[in-house]
């Protein structure tokens, strides 16, 4: 039962010209209270916008009289990304006039810093549509594959961060975190992987690396809108399982997973597990807004950002059959898969505690250079 305070007497009278704006803005605000969540997120919508746009905290004097803003995660977390993101992917197969493709593709390749250069097709004519120009495809000696490090960055990129698992806890960002489990799920079938069998002792952690003495290592790696949104492999293994994780499609901007906790664990993912020489290894395509489309070449029944899916759901496939006991072989540099557009991807790996990373925070570096090795 919604109640509001009145004034009696001579307070009504002493504090009518004060008091009046306060209690009927009490009044406004105990009516919004009463109403279920969505609709209240929905009508306060518009003072917390006016709250985080204002100068000079306008409508903050509004806080003394129990209105509260909702919290910026929360209203961003609100915001439709998938549906925009579908939007979004349509637009851009819409197939532009010829004379209309060099101003659009040229303002784009001047806001993001594009080099036309690399690319197999230099004629911006050539590209139909947005979505052919964001997935062109480079000159074959524009990457060139280091053959002297076991691991290479299998895209262009930005390195967020990179090191090893601790705790059973990734860094997305310096200093801020998020669950290796939830991240990349419940333990996978042994039958596809070899798992330490799991005990009360065994960490989630622990029971991803298979050898004595090794570690387990991870990387994460920016793509920005500019850059190549083509993915390869980064070392030599075999691909097991594939995981399939439908979830938001938040922006994955290095400020941005500064300020949401678990992140890459909210958005859709997909993760790829299997085996190298040193045991268990993982690449993860992790989207973001406007990238609901990822794609794995050999995995032609993957489909992302659909239109309806279950919280916390995620669909397996294994690649590991009566026909094909080993999975899917990659060698160092093969093309593996695509973003629409830019996202990030995450390495999890096991290795050797001699395993040493040659990247430093924040560095740019393109698909081909080293990232590590023994």
């Amino acid at each position: 039962m919604c109640q509001s305070n009145t004034l009696q007497g001579p307070d009504l009278h002493t504090g009518k010209w004060l008091q009046f704006p306060q209690l009927a803005l009490r009044r406004r605000l105990g009516q919004l209270s009463c109403m279920s969540r969505p609709a209240l997120k929905l009508r306060s919508w518009p003072l917390t916008i006016l709250y985080y746009l204002l100068p000079f905290g306008a409508l903050k004097p509004l806080t003394r009289v129990g209105w509260r803003p909702v919290s910026r995660v929360a209203l961003y977390k609100s915001v439709p990304t998938r549906l925009l993101s579908r939007a979004w992917g349509r637009l851009n197969q819409v197939e532009l006039p010829t004379w209309l493709r060099k101003p659009v593709y040229s303002l784009y390749i001047w806001t993001f810093g594009v080099n036309m250069k690399e690319a197999a097709v230099e004629d911006l004519h050539h590209y139909r549509n947005l979505s052919e120009f964001f997935r062109r495809k480079l000159k074959p000696q524009a990457r060139p594959v280091c053959c002297l490090h076991s691991v290479i960055s299998p895209s262009d990129g930005k390195i967020l961060n990179f090191g090893q698992v601790k705790n059973c806890e990734v860094e997305q960002v310096k200093g801020v975190t998020y669950s290796l489990e939830s991240f990349l799920g419940p333990r996978i079938s042994t039958e596809d992987l070899h798992f330490r069998e799991a005990s009360p002792g065994n960490s989630f952690q622990q029971q991803l690396v298979t050898k004595e003495g090794n570690e387990l290592y991870h990387c994460v790696i920016y793509l920005a809108p500019g850059d190549y949104h083509c993915f390869h492999s980064p070392t030599d293994w075999k691909v097991s399982h594939r995981r399939h994780f439908p979830g938001s499609l938040m922006s994955v901007n290095p400020g941005v997973a500064r300020w949401i906790k678990e992140l890459f664990c909210h958005n859709e993912r997909v993760v790829l597990t299997g085996d190298w020489k040193h045991g268990f290894f993982s690449l993860t395509a992790v989207g973001a807004t406007n990238v609901g489309s990822i794609r794995i070449y050999f995995d032609q029944d993957l489909h992302t950002n659909s239109p309806f899916y279950s919280k916390g759901s995620y669909n397996d496939f294994s690649f590991v059959s009566n026909n094909n006991k080993e999975g899917i072989p990659m060698r160092k540099g093969e093309h593996l898969g695509e973003f629409n557009l830019g996202s990030t991807i995450v390495l999890i790996f096991e290795a050797p505690k001699d395993f040493k990373f040659h990247l430093k925070a924040g560095q740019k570096i393109r698909f081909g250079e080293a990232l590590g090795s023994l």
